[in-house]
């Protein structure tokens, strides 16, 4: 072991447009950025459960309320961006 410069963390973006903007997918990557974070598996699977009691645009809302200062969010669709911010808490 030894000291080293520290590398910067790449962003994680999820395009909504793609296989990750799928409510599984978003809900397997709160499961793994929860692990990460430290969560313990009871804790993340009260945010999935939290994820799935509205429609896709309250999922999104949820996962950002959680891990919004680790992850970026992207879709083409302004009415899906309008929902989710409309509605955010």
């Amino acid at each position: 072991m030894g000291i080293r410069i520290k590398k910067p963390v790449e962003e994680i973006v999820i395009d909504l447009d793609g296989p990750q903007g799928n409510a599984f997918a978003i809900m397997a990557t709160a499961t793994d950025i929860g692990r990460q974070l430290g969560y313990n598996a009871l804790d993340c699977a009260t945010i999935n459960k939290e994820m799935m009691q509205g429609d896709y645009p309250h999922l999104l809302r949820t996962f950002l309320k959680h891990f919004g200062d680790y992850v970026t969010i992207e879709t083409t669709d302004e009415l899906l961006i309008e929902e989710v911010e409309r509605d955010a808490v």
